[in-house]
């Protein structure tokens, strides 16, 4: 399963006044692992920058002025994305933006949807946490994110923090390691023990509470709405 954790920054909030994208970050998953593969950008949108904006982000349109604008990354961009299911933090902002871009492209190059379909996190976080704030930084605090080098906000950084946010909401993300203790004489030990029966380990059963079963209930039911029904547990 190949997944794409994408966040973009703007030059303002409101996509009907014409703002623009002027950065794209993308994180790449595949089975539920970071594989270090990325795409980013930063763009220039021909524009000014609101003020608001340059003080979330802290990109300048100066900073911007020999960057490539949004059709000369369109290809790469879509080349990227293209079959994945991406994973964004209050996606009708970022797909209205990144729409609004392929329209403007000659000929139209259709919809973000046309290439790939969309998990929202922030619909995900309001059902599994209702009444709580779903920020991406109140996520962090909640899941034990590190983001305490997040001074501006910016596309590639917060995709790489959503993907770690993402990871822990829906799971968290099984790492297989070996401690140094593993190939010692101690180890060794413990082992023959077990097979030959002289150590009986106990392994406790929790069972899940009801309170548990049922927000586990709420996840089940946002990831089928977000794959319109094709998630395998409910075949």
């Amino acid at each position: 399963m190949r997944q794409v954790v994408l966040d973009t920054e703007t030059t303002g909030l409101e996509v009907e006044k014409n703002h623009r994208v002027i950065e794209i970050g993308c994180v790449e998953l595949v089975n539920r692992r970071i594989t270090g593969q990325k795409f980013h950008r930063y763009l220039n949108p021909d524009r000014d920058i609101d003020k608001g904006a340059q003080e979330v982000h802290g990109i300048t349109r100066e900073r911007l002025k020999k960057e490539p604008r949004f059709a000369d990354v369109q290809a790469e961009f879509a080349d990227f994305i293209r079959g994945a299911e991406l994973i964004i933090h209050n996606a009708t902002f970022d797909i209205a933006f990144l729409n609004a871009e392929l329209r403007r492209l000659p000929g139209g190059a259709g919809i973000i949807t046309e290439h790939c379909t969309v998990l929202d996190t922030l619909v995900l976080a309001r059902s599994m946490h209702p009444g709580q704030r779903n920020s991406l930084d109140a996520l962090c605090k909640r899941y034990a994110i590190d983001n305490s080098h997040r001074d501006y906000h910016g596309a590639l950084l917060d995709a790489r923090i959503l993907a770690e946010v993402y990871l822990a909401m829906t799971g968290g993300q099984a790492i297989l390691t070996l401690s140094a203790e593993a190939d010692s004489e101690v180890s060794r030990a413990r082992r023959q023990d077990s097979v030959s029966g002289k150590i009986k380990p106990r392994i406790p059963v929790v069972a899940a509470s009801d309170e548990e079963l049922a927000l586990h209930e709420c996840v089940l039911r946002a990831l089928d709405k977000a794959s319109r029904g094709k998630t395998v547990w409910r075949m």
